[in-house]
């Protein structure tokens, strides 16, 4: 059983269909990267009735659940194992094998750690050090010490942001110094929620990332750590071979 929607993905991706007792409710949403794999399994809350219900024996979480959650499910024997974020690839790697073993899936696990190390070398140094600055529809960047910073570093482009982690980004600074170039994060999913009415839509900056947009990463690809963050290096190694 997974309790939120990173951790869906590894359990659905990893683990035989026919274990999955349950899935968290966003399983189907549009950034999760295995939705349609989702059809058809049960959703349940996190809360410690749900699981009491659904009888799982092993429950992967990133964010969902709290310590008390998580106290309950060991008092009953249950094993628990978190996704932790990751800052680059390795990461990544060490997460996919934490739950493969979990879940007695170590060969798909390094099956898919071996897809994702393909990606990334097939992507490597693409951009050949040109600069670009990420930006989100609420006008936040991401800096070193992110896993989108390994992201644009893998596929060869230099991060313009010069701070740590994820950051503002003043509309005024984008649009009266524009970037060499821009890649776009969870512009799909804007028209949902908050993000509507964050600084990405407003008209200045939409003429900026019209003429200056290099790739647009989907919600699915750059929401969760995980291998298919590898899809988005692939994207962007893309864009440089068709410019």
């Amino acid at each position: 059983m997974s309790l939120d929607s990173c951790a869906d993905q590894y359990v659905l991706a990893l683990a035989p269909r026919e274990t999955i007792v349950g899935l968290s409710h966003r399983a189907g949403a549009p950034d999760s990267y295995m939705r349609k794999a989702s059809l058809g399994l049960p959703r349940r809350r996190a809360t410690t009735e749900s699981l009491v219900a659904a009888g799982p024996q092993v429950v992967v979480r990133h964010w969902g659940g709290d310590a008390r959650l998580v106290k309950a499910l060991d008092r009953r024997g249950v094993r628990t194992v978190r996704i932790e974020d990751a800052a680059d690839f390795e990461a990544v790697r060490v997460n996919v094998r934490r739950v493969a073993e979990a879940l007695d899936q170590k060969a798909a696990g390094e099956a898919m750690i071996a897809r994702m190390d393909g990606q990334l070398r097939a992507g490597a140094g693409a951009w050949k050090g040109e600069t670009a600055l990420y930006l989100t529809p609420g006008g936040y960047t991401a800096g070193s010490g992110t896993l989108i910073d390994a992201m644009l570093r893998a596929s060869g482009l230099s991060n313009a942001s010069n701070g740590p982690f994820f950051s503002p980004v003043p509309l005024e600074s984008v649009v009266m110094a524009p970037p060499r170039a821009l890649v776009l994060g969870f512009f799909d999913l804007a028209r949902a929620g908050a993000d509507r009415w964050g600084v990405g839509h407003h008209a200045a900056l939409r003429r900026v990332t019209r003429d200056r947009t290099i790739a647009a990463l989907p919600g699915a690809v750059v929401g969760c750590p995980a291998w298919f963050a590898a899809d988005g290096v692939a994207q962007l190694a893309q864009a440089r071979a068709l410019r």
